[in-house]
C-alpha cells in the first residue's frame, strides 16, 4: 500500500451524537481511500465514540484508533496523533465537525503547488439550521508569505487570532522542526500558543480557498460552552504565548499584540466567569492576575488607554490585585 498523502488527526470525547457524520465525510475526500490515514483518539469517552471510530476503521484502509481510558485533554490527544503521522501532510479534525467532499484532495494539491509550510482556510459555523462563513483574517489569498508578517497590527484581528488547528493543512516539515506540538495537558485554549509558535518560526504559509470545513457551535459537550475547571487553562495558555514571544528576536515588535490579546481575552473570560461557581471564579481571577503581572508595564498602560470603558471596568479589579491600574 502506498504512503498516504495526508494524515488526519481526530481526537474526540463523548462525541457519539456527531462523530458518525465526521467520519463519513472522510470517506469522501479522495478517489483512492488509501491516500488518507486516520489517527482517531478516543479521549476517555463514556459513550459510543470509540465504537464508532472502530466501526469506520473497517471501512477505511489506513486507520489507527487510540483509546485513553481517562481523558488527557485535546492538546495531549493531538500530540498522540502527531506521533503517528505518515506522508508529507497532516491536518486536524474535531469530533463534532465535518468536511465537504474533496476538501483534503484540494488542500494537499495546493500545499504541493505552493510549496509552503502550511495552508489556512476559511470555515463555516453551523448553529442549528443557520450557517455562516468565517473568513481567515488575512487580506491576500493564494500568495505565499512569511508567517510572522501576518501577526500585526495589534488591535485588529490577524492570523494569530484565528488559531483553529483544524482550519488548514500542514507539511510534515513543521513536525520535523518541532513546531507542531501542543502544550501538554491544556484542556482549552491550546491553539493559542501553538499558532503563535507556528507564525513566529515557520518559513512560509498561504491562505487558500477550498471546500469547506463545517464547525458546529453550541454543542453542549464543547469546551467553548463549558464553565468549569477546564476553562482555567486560558491563563496558562496565554502564559505560554508570552514565553514564546519573549524568546523571539523581534519580541519588542510583537509584545504589543500579546498585551492587546491578553487583555481582550481576559475581559471576555472575566465576564464568562460571573456564571461560574465562586471558587472557580476566584481561581480564574487568580490565574488572570498572575498572567497579567508578566506583561510589560509600558505596553500594558498604553494598551489600556485604547480599550473602551466597559472592558476597562471589567479588568479594573484584577488589575488592581496585580498591582496595575485600569
Amino acid at each position: 500500500m502506498r504512503t498516504p498523502l495526508v494524515t488526519v488527526i481526530l481526537p474526540a470525547k463523548d462525541a457519539g451524537a456527531y462523530i458518525g457524520t465526521t467520519l463519513e465525510t472522510l470517506t469522501r475526500q479522495f478517489e483512492d481511500a488509501s491516500a488518507l490515514k486516520l489517527v482517531a483518539i478516543d479521549d476517555g469517552s463514556r459513550d459510543d465514540t470509540g465504537a464508532l471510530m472502530r466501526a469506520y476503521a473497517e471501512r477505511l484502509p489506513r486507520v489507527e484508533v487510540i483509546r485513553n481510558p481517562i481523558a488527557r485533554g485535546l492538546a495531549t490527544a493531538r500530540n498522540q496523533g502527531l506521533e503517528r503521522v505518515e506522508g508529507d501532510a497532516f491536518c486536524f479534525l474535531d469530533g463534532d465537525d465535518w468536511m465537504q467532499p474533496r476538501r483534503l484532495e484540494v488542500l494537499v494539491s495546493r500545499l504541493r503547488e505552493l510549496d509552503c509550510d502550511f495552508l489556512r482556510t476559511d470555515h463555516v459555523t453551523v448553529s442549528g439550521t443557520h450557517r455562516a462563513l468565517v473568513r481567515a483574517p488575512h487580506p491576500w489569498r493564494e500568495r505565499v508569505l512569511v508567517p510572522r508578517e501576518a501577526i500585526l497590527p495589534e488591535n485588529e484581528s490577524t492570523m494569530v487570532d484565528y488559531p483553529y488547528a483544524w482550519a488548514g493543512v500542514f507539511h510534515r516539515k513543521i513536525l520535523d522542526d518541532g513546531l507542531a506540538q501542543f502544550p501538554e495537558g491544556l484542556f482549552t485554549a491550546e491553539d493559542r500558543p501553538w499558532i503563535w509558535r507556528l507564525h513566529l518560526r515557520a518559513r512560509s504559509f498561504a491562505v487558500v480557498d477550498a471546500p469547506a470545513l463545517l464547525y458546529r457551535r453550541g454543542v453542549a459537550t464543547s469546551l467553548t460552552q463549558a464553565r468549569d475547571r477546564r476553562q482555567l487553562d486560558f491563563a496558562r495558555a496565554m502564559d505560554e504565548v508570552i514565553a514564546v514571544v519573549e524568546q523571539d528576536a523581534e519580541a519588542e515588535r510583537f509584545l504589543p499584540k500579546v498585551v492587546w490579546t491578553a487583555l481582550a481575552l481576559s475581559s471576555h473570560h472575566l465576564v464568562r466567569a460571573r456564571r461560574m461557581r465562586p471558587r472557580l471564579r476566584a481561581e480564574m481571577r487568580g490565574g488572570i492576575r498572575d498572567m497579567l503581572r508578566r506583561l510589560p508595564d509600558d505596553e500594558l498602560d498604553e494598551t489600556l488607554t485604547r480599550f473602551d470603558g466597559p472592558r476597562r471596568r471589567v479588568l479594573a479589579r484584577v488589575l488592581r490585585q496585580a498591582g496595575r491600574t485600569a
